[in-house]
């Protein structure tokens, strides 16, 4: 795979994260799973203002991000949190944080001239 293949994959993969994590209960849920170390959909549902329903849907778009994993326990699905996705994405802001922060330095430099 070429350097450019490789970071074309790594810009969807931060995509998909900041797509899912762009929504407050998508947000919450995590926060709850954190808390937890792991939970079920109906766990979820009863610490969160939605259905369980609504649950299954945001657990799925976060299953797909990358951002949680189910296994299964019985006739439940226990959810964790990932957190090497959440990593990533904080590299790759982190990444474009120190750019800024350069440009904007230089303009700083320019302007005291």
């Amino acid at each position: 795979m070429t350097d450019r293949a490789d970071e074309s994959g790594r810009a969807a993969e931060v995509d998909e994260v900041i797509v899912a994590l762009a929504d407050p209960t998508r947000r919450r849920i995590l926060d709850v799973i954190a808390a937890h170390g792991e939970a079920t959909a109906t766990t979820l549902a009863a610490e969160l203002p939605v259905s369980r329903q609504a649950v299954v849907k945001h657990l799925a778009v976060l299953d797909r991000s990358g951002l949680v994993q189910g296994r299964r326990q019985g006739r439940e699905v226990l959810y964790a949190v990932r957190p090497d996705r959440l990593d990533a994405t904080a590299r790759w802001m982190a990444g474009l944080a120190a750019k800024w922060e350069a440009r904007l330095a230089g303009i700083k430099r320019l302007a005291e001239r």
